[in-house]
């Protein structure tokens, strides 16, 4: 079976749900907290292994209580940790998310130990490495190392997939368009093109202006308005949204993405991808939390059946 690398972040989400947050100086009791383990690479990687795809992680943890589990729950999922690594007198990263009642979320994220993966953490995997079909990658990580994992995928023909959250102003654009595939949600698109993307048309236009830089395959997801791909050579697919009631859209980006990757490596087909891509997220929404939300392959094809016409 072909085998995804996923190289970039781990966090410790600790998320809360509030009634509302609080003002300065003011003290709320929120209605219920939930820990787990998350971080936009991991996430990634987890949604992708719990459809049944191989995965192999780059990552650092800290020296902390939380890196012992955070390396388990990749094992629980057989993930191969066999580079992720410690940094010594580092914390793990940590994501602070606060969930309004209308399910929407707030991220703080103290990147910790993520700061310290370096180029050479890719070069040490580099056996594994050549062997992949697709490298995954975000920017919660030195843009350095996200730069130098594309230099990798180019110079061993492996496609890269680049999630560009969170959003950096300063991105490279020519490195984004040495990539197979460039998945912003609206709010990373808005920032990277400085425009409005306040209706489907408008992420359309968006879309274009980054593909008129060069990129090749760029695909927004939208939340409830559904998702889009727009290609170089001039392909536009819009992917209607499924309709669920949503609890917590926490993760339901990186719940798109790892599926997205999964799929587009068993069948090569873009748009088949999309569409089980888009129906895991919309799964992943109607749970609390992040990787807890996102349904196993039995769960995920019951839903399917469901919800597809």
């Amino acid at each position: 079976m072909k085998t995804i690398a996923v190289i970039g972040s781990n966090m410790v989400d600790l998320i809360s749900y509030t009634d509302r947050m609080p003002k300065e100086g003011e003290t709320l009791e929120a209605p219920s907290f939930k820990m787990g383990c998350g971080g936009k690479g991991a996430n990634q990687a987890v949604a992708a292994a719990k459809m049944g795809a191989n995965v192999v992680m780059v990552s650092k943890v800290g020296d902390d209580m939380f890196a012992d589990n955070t390396i388990r729950n990749f094992q629980s999922y057989g993930i191969n940790t066999q580079y992720v690594s410690k940094m010594p007198q580092t914390s793990s990263g940590v994501a602070p998310i606060f969930v309004n009642p209308s399910s929407q979320n707030s991220i703080l994220i103290i990147k910790g130990a993520n700061e310290f993966l370096k180029p050479a953490d890719i070069d040490k995997a580099e056996s594994t490495l050549v062997e992949c079909s697709l490298i995954v990658l975000q920017l919660e990580v030195p843009l350095e190392t996200v730069y130098h994992a594309i230099e990798f995928g180019n110079k061993h023909n492996i496609p890269v997939l680049l999630n560009p959250a969170p959003a950096v102003p300063d991105l490279d654009i020519e490195y984004a368009c040495r990539c197979d595939f460039f998945i912003p949600n609206e709010t990373e698109l808005e920032i990277l093109v400085e425009r409005p993307v306040n209706t489907v048309e408008e992420v359309k236009e968006a879309a274009k202006v980054l593909l008129n830089k060069g990129l090749n395959n760029v695909i927004v997801t939208m939340g409830s308005k559904g998702a889009l791909w727009l290609s170089r050579d001039g392909k536009e697919v819009f992917v209607e949204p499924t309709k669920v009631q949503a609890v917590d859209t926490s993760g339901a980006g990186d719940a798109f993405i790892g599926c997205f990757s999964h799929y587009y490596m068993q069948t090569g087909e873009v748009e088949k991808a999309l569409q089980k891509a888009s129906l895991f997220a919309a799964f992943s929404v109607t749970e609390k939390g992040t990787q807890f939300s996102y349904p196993s392959i039995e769960q995920f094809n019951e839903f399917e059946q469901k919800n597809t016409k």
